[in-house]
């Protein structure tokens, strides 16, 4: 019995460590960096458990070893929590110095929320279809905010763009969040784009151009204020918003937001390999059908948002963690410094223990803080 507490001990301080150190460029470990990152609050009560169960069961250096191992674990599992917590303290005064307006009067990490979550009004979704383009009919999920009877200003419209590497994923990605922003006031459209190696680049864009044309078109019937919009992308999807709203030239882009995303696709292809994660050579290659060095580069630097960006862009919120083994956080920090240079309003919240695809869980401690960053800014940039 000492053996399996002692060894159990010794796996949970080596998972916890990856709120720490990045996860091992495997195909499952950033998932397991997420469960850390997001979910260790939770898994502290596993080790605590272990430590009780060898304090009465174990005795000398086997009781040592055990609650020493248990004691690591619990440190690293809790690790998020106190850096959201640190992050939270001066997230409102940098936010109000990035974009003015008032912060929002809760806190950015609320301790009960990580265990007891925060409910989520169910609002009405209506799929309608924006576009036709090679054979493929294009949708979006129109999310349709609950209204106060006495309110006369249409609501802003936050259109969301999925990630999945620019060949996968679907308009259904999070929807959770999509039914939390809507439940907030704001019309949420979820759009869907053609995928690579099918379409290659501009083709994404386009698509989000013509859903962005379909609903100021549509905004009557749907009772959204088409001059206030603001785009939204996860991923592959933050590379194609950024590119979209610096690019667009629309006064109706009020603001854009990229979590966890590239932005220089010249830089992107510099630092990417064969035998990464995602294969980024591959994806790449799919999405602009070859290589900068193959007669793609305007490919390549028309979907760079840090090659469009201007003075007069949108305001911009970046949201990155700096253990995402998936897309760097350079990407981030590259944009960030650009942005600086134009005098662009901005803000780049760095997660020092997420890894990609953090707000998978909206209640955890990179979930609360992208949650209450993204309150903030559309507050902000879309009242």
């Amino acid at each position: 019995m000492k053996w399996f507490f002692l060894l159990f001990a010794a796996c949970s301080a080596a998972v916890s460590l990856l709120s720490f150190v990045l996860a091992p460029d495997w195909r499952w470990t950033w998932k397991l960096a997420i469960v850390v990152g997001e979910y260790g609050h939770w898994l502290i009560l596993f080790s605590l458990g272990l430590a009780g169960l060898a304090w009465v069961s174990t005795e000398g250096a086997w009781r040592i070893s055990t609650l020493l191992f248990c004691g690591m674990a619990t440190i690293g599992f809790l690790r998020p929590v106190f850096s959201a917590r640190s992050i939270a303290t001066r997230l409102p005064s940098e936010m109000q110095a990035a974009f003015g307006g008032a912060a929002p009067t809760r806190s950015g990490i609320d301790f009960g929320r990580l265990y007891f979550g925060a409910g989520t009004s169910e609002v009405k979704v209506t799929t309608e279809t924006f576009a036709q383009s090679e054979g493929v009919e294009l949708k979006l999920d129109f999310y349709a905010p609950p209204l106060a009877k006495d309110t006369r200003q249409r609501p802003a419209c936050l259109i969301v763009i999925h990630g999945g590497g620019w060949d996968s994923g679907d308009r259904t990605q999070l929807a959770e969040w999509n039914q939390h922003w809507a439940a907030q006031g704001y019309a949420v459209a979820a759009v869907s784009y053609r995928l690579a190696p099918r379409s290659i680049w501009p083709a994404q864009r386009d698509d989000v151009l013509a859903a962005i044309v379909w609903l100021k078109a549509h905004a009557d019937t749907l009772g959204i204020d088409p001059t206030r919009l603001v785009l939204l992308g996860r991923s592959a999807g933050g590379q194609i918003a950024t590119a979209v709203a610096y690019g667009a030239n629309d006064p109706a882009i009020r603001g854009v937001i990229a979590l966890y995303s590239p932005h220089d696709m010249v830089f992107t292809w510099s630092v990417s390999r064969e035998d990464d994660t995602l294969n980024s050579i591959l994806l790449l290659r799919q999405l602009f059908g070859g290589s900068p060095e193959e007669g793609n580069r305007a490919r390549y630097e028309s979907a760079s948002g840090q090659s469009l960006a201007r003075a007069g862009s949108p305001p911009t919120l970046l949201i990155h963690g700096t253990h995402d083994t998936l897309a760097w956080y350079r990407h981030s920090e590259r944009l960030t410094a650009r942005l600086e240079e134009l005098r662009v309003p901005h803000y780049y919240l760095r997660l020092p223990w997420a890894t990609h695809g953090f707000d998978y869980n909206r209640n955890g401690p990179g979930g609360q803080l992208a949650d209450y960053a993204i309150e903030n800014f559309m507050k902000s940039v879309a009242r």
